[in-house]
């Protein structure tokens, strides 16, 4: 059974369909087709059913996706230890992180380790912090950066890089900037611009409300944070936004009893060994925190 068939499993039953498994392995669709029936007839089973548009795991494919990820990753592993044996940084390091996180706070560091270590190839995913979490759960990426879970996870590490304190905001004509003393009470009676409140983000601020017995009006939710910002802006609603986002088209809302203090920071597998390209962007991120 070759690796790269099993790869071509792998991405096809991640993504769905067989031209988005071709587009994240960087193939072209006939190729990850032909790994693909040339694995199902090594093992003499149909590994996926198509319905409509998408495909869908056959039983024989339920069977095989836990098997596939755990000998590929074992592969990995096994590349990684050997070549962090030598000193040299090379060899593709693939990352996720958070939009936020890769717009207003990687670009720095990714410049500098590109230059610093040019034969490494870099992957990056922009996902949700919760989505990242689950993908460095299941050894997609080696690192992630992005917003930290409010809970630790037993199986991962997670280092604070950047303190990412937030404030209230809303439009400078918004009718909560014209109350001397504001309560959390007050912002209950206007709607809010926020991330969704199953983000970690939104559970910090959702917290501060159930404390009080305050009812949370979310007018309107999104995860981008810049789309956020607009929507503030123009006086859709008051929302929360991390300092460093604010400038001259938005007020701040001195709250009391509303303090929503998150941190960015890197998160990576307790079970696995680093690439050196991966420890190298570790320890540059570590260097950006001091």
């Amino acid at each position: 059974m070759e690796i790269q068939w099993l790869k071509a499993f792998l991405a096809i039953a991640e993504r769905g369909s067989v031209s988005e498994g071709a587009t994240q392995l960087h193939l072209t669709q006939p190729a990850v087709s032909k790994r693909l029936a040339a694995l199902e007839q090594q093992l003499g089973a149909t590994l996926f059913n198509r319905i409509g548009r998408r495909l869908q795991l056959t039983d024989a494919g339920r069977v095989l996706l836990p098997r596939a990820r755990h000998i590929l990753n074992e592969i990995s592993d096994a590349e990684r230890e050997l070549r962090a044996l030598s000193n040299s940084v090379s060899g593709s390091l693939r990352i996720a992180t958070s939009h936020h996180v890769g717009l207003h706070h990687l670009p720095p560091v990714l410049r500098e380790f590109s230059n610093r270590y040019p034969e490494v190839a870099l992957d990056i995913d922009f996902l949700d912090s919760e989505q990242a979490y689950e993908a460095l759960m299941a050894a997609k990426y080696e690192l992630a950066v992005v917003t930290l879970a409010l809970k630790e996870y037993p199986h991962l590490n997670a280092q604070v890089i950047w303190p990412d304190p937030c404030v209230v905001v809303a439009a400078p004509e918004h009718p909560l900037t014209k109350i001397p003393t504001l309560e959390l009470a007050d912002l209950a009676d206007y709607p809010a611009i926020l991330p969704d409140l199953n983000t970690y983000t939104g559970r910090l601020i959702k917290r501060e409300f159930d404390a009080q017995g305050l009812k949370l009006s979310a007018k309107l939710a999104t995860n981008f944070l810049e789309t956020i910002k607009m929507m503030a802006c123009v006086g859709l609603g008051w929302s929360v936004l991390p300092h460093t986002l604010v400038d001259e088209s938005l007020a701040v809302l001195p709250v009391k009893k509303l303090q929503v203090l998150r941190n960015l920071g890197v998160i990576s597998h307790r079970g696995r060994t680093l690439s050196n390209a991966a420890s190298a962007l570790q320890e540059m991120l570590f260097e950006a925190a001091n």
